[in-house]
């Protein structure tokens, strides 16, 4: 299953989750390797076939879809870690490897991915990579530009450009990676990923939080930063008409009742009693200063996973 054909196994391949927009592929190649990419390029290069990258199609723009009949090319089988080092933190893997597998193979190193997004177990690294995901920890570990190290990148015509590099602290140039994170697949296609991970934190705590309005959503997210420093992680903020969206579409209600914003916040590092006493503190001050009207703080996995499905 190499080449996908036929208009109900291509399904799959020509619409978005959502079934919101629509391609009309006639067929679908799934390369194993960066040598069978450059080979599919070349061909399609010198006899004027138009291509379109597609990762793992969660993606709720259209940018993974043909806009007409292109031929997709997907990264489904370029699915292997290539090394892993747990003294540096440096994973370099193909570009079709999902983000939750990932992230589950360096957890047994104590280790995490730095990106985390709600398509974690279906969306591929290459595809992060080619839209510069941000995602849930973003404000800790900043997006993809800091934290990929370098790339392997097939151009238009085949050409295989290798800047697989591993080395943190880099500092000749030009990084031509920079170039094509974001790129959206327009520059060349990815096929293999460096990407540095950071130590997983051993104590985590989630605190959900009502607010009366933007202003004080805004007060509060200053103060979490001034006062929880190295250890705030995630902050999402949800309002209330989405709040009721949520409850009338997935029976997902409010742990704390209504109120017109609600603040999600994460705290993890790697000292229990002194991250919890911390986030009392700073939610003491918040409640004192009027910032928030009520809230929860929760540490035990399946409690931070129930808030975070609100999410």
């Amino acid at each position: 299953h190499r080449a996908v054909m036929g208009v109900s196994n291509l399904e799959k391949y020509n619409e978005d989750w959502i079934n919101n927009l629509k391609g009309s592929s006639a067929i679908v190649l799934k390369p194993k390797s960066t040598e069978e990419v450059s080979h599919i390029l070349s061909f399609c290069n010198d006899n004027n076939l138009a291509v379109c990258p597609q990762g793992g199609n969660t993606g709720l723009v259209g940018g993974q879809l043909p806009v007409f009949d292109e031929i997709v090319i997907s990264t489904e089988l370029m699915n292997e870690i290539i090394s892993l080092d747990d003294n540096s933190g440096v994973v370099v893997c193909q570009a079709g490897c999902v983000l939750e597998s990932i992230d589950n193979i360096l957890a047994e190193k104590g280790l995490m991915v730095p990106l985390d997004l709600g398509a974690k177990g279906s969306c591929h690294i290459g595809g992060n990579v080619s839209t510069n995901a941000g995602g849930l920890r973003l404000l800790r570990y900043g997006n993809l530009h800091g934290n990929v190290l370098g790339l392997e990148v097939v151009k238009a015509n085949g050409e295989i450009l290798d800047c697989l590099s591993t080395l943190k602290k880099d500092n000749t140039g030009y990084h031509l990676k920079h170039l094509f994170i974001g790129s959206e697949g327009t520059l060349g296609f990815v096929t293999k990923v460096a990407m540095q991970c950071p130590p997983r934190s051993k104590h985590t705590n989630v605190a959900f939080l009502g607010t009366q309005n933007f202003g004080k959503v805004l007060k509060t997210f200053k103060k979490a930063k001034q006062d929880l420093g190295e250890i705030l992680s995630a902050v999402e903020v949800i309002d209330s008409s989405t709040m009721e969206f949520i409850d009338e579409k997935l029976n997902i209600k409010s742990p704390i009742g209504e109120y017109p914003f609600y603040l999600l916040i994460e705290t993890s590092g790697s000292n229990e009693s002194h991250d919890t006493e911390k986030l009392n503190t700073f939610l003491e001050t918040a409640l004192n200063k009027h910032f928030i009207l009520n809230g929860i703080v929760a540490s035990e996995p399946a409690k931070i996973n129930t808030i975070w499905s609100i999410r």
